[in-house]
């Protein structure tokens, strides 16, 4: 089982669109940072320094599908849950809940996100490209 970390957002105004609910791409942006901010919580490293020490130069996005329950407006304080839900040999996928809770303290699912990342190198005969590399056990544990 994954451990899980919260990221939380506030809405503000220039989150949303005319009609004052958060223009969707937002989300997207919100998660990514979610995403970075979960290894962060499981201790690993920068990705300046997981570069150094196993050649990672970070998580980029694979695949992702998306479900909008409720919309969001400026004012609300988000909270995204992230885990991973699935660990494979050169991805994994990450859970991401997002959920404002109302007056009474209860969480009002706003939306929810798979995404298949990769863990990415450098390719050694073009340092410009990427590669996917095999899941790091150090990461893996950090994160289990």
């Amino acid at each position: 089982m994954s451990k899980q970390a919260t990221y939380t957002v506030r809405v503000e105004f220039g989150d949303c669109d005319p009609a004052r609910i958060v223009w969707f791409p937002n989300f997207f942006r919100w998660i990514d940072a979610a995403s970075r901010h979960f290894f962060i919580e499981c201790g690993v490293p920068t990705w300046n320094e997981t570069e150094k020490t196993l050649g990672v130069i970070g998580t980029p996005l694979v695949d992702t599908h998306a479900r909008f329950v409720k919309t969001a407006s400026y004012g609300d304080t988000l909270s995204i849950q992230v885990s991973v839900a699935e660990w494979r040999d050169k991805s994994f996928v990450q859970r991401h809940r997002v959920v404002r809770h109302n007056a009474a303290g209860e969480a009002d699912l706003i939306m929810e996100c798979d995404e298949v990342r990769i863990f990415a190198g450098r390719r050694a005969d073009n340092p410009e490209a990427i590669r996917a590399l095999p899941i790091p056990p150090e990461i893996r544990r950090l994160c289990e």
